[in-house]
């Protein structure tokens, strides 16, 4: 299998980033394994214009198109998220504005190939479940409108820093197993 872990906070070596290379080192070394950063594609604002609606693509030249083809590739998509004010990071949300072309809900739009599968991880820095909750729902909406099928998702509550996810590392090699599987 082709996996892509995406770092969808623009913070490369924090927890999140963490959980991204706990994944990696934990799935199957008969995947194919690629980790991004959201941080490492210039994606301009959605100018909410529509004309995507029209011809399934944005007028505009920035990396958009170069992240969708790791999406593409990858059979298995894995999402890491960290809560930025209770939801996804701005600029994860910026991408997902700008994916209006290959949204479900008009015709004509631009298509991933049938059969992908996503894995959500959330954490935040705050005890409360419900923040990542809304984060796993917002990329599960994302995955619903590319048509990639929602698998698994797990969130991780009080992670404030790296060290904070030590004791979360059986729980992280569990999720793995249902990447794997």
């Amino acid at each position: 299998m082709k996996i892509l872990i995406i770092n969808c906070s623009p913070v490369r070596d924090g927890a999140t980033q963490r959980i991204v290379d706990i994944v990696s080192d934990n799935l199957s070394s008969s995947n194919t394994i690629k980790k991004v950063c959201i941080d490492d594609y210039d994606i301009k604002l959605c100018k909410g214009c529509r004309k995507c609606h029209k011809t399934a693509k944005c007028f505009q030249n920035d990396d958009v198109d170069k992240l969708m083809a790791e999406y593409e590739w990858a059979d298995k998509l894995v999402s890491v998220s960290p809560s930025y004010w209770a939801d996804i990071p701005g600029q994860f949300k910026v991408f997902i504005d700008r994916c209006t072309p290959w949204c479900n809900t008009h015709e004509p739009h631009a298509k991933l190939s049938k059969g992908k599968k996503g894995y959500t991880i959330a954490l935040r820095t705050g005890p409360n479940m419900k923040e990542c909750e809304r984060i796993i729902s917002s990329i599960e909406h994302f995955h619903g409108h590319l048509e990639i099928e929602s698998i698994a998702k797990i969130g991780f509550t009080s992670i404030e820093y790296k060290e904070n996810l030590d004791n979360k590392l059986n729980e992280i090699n569990n999720f793995c197993k249902i990447i794997n599987s």
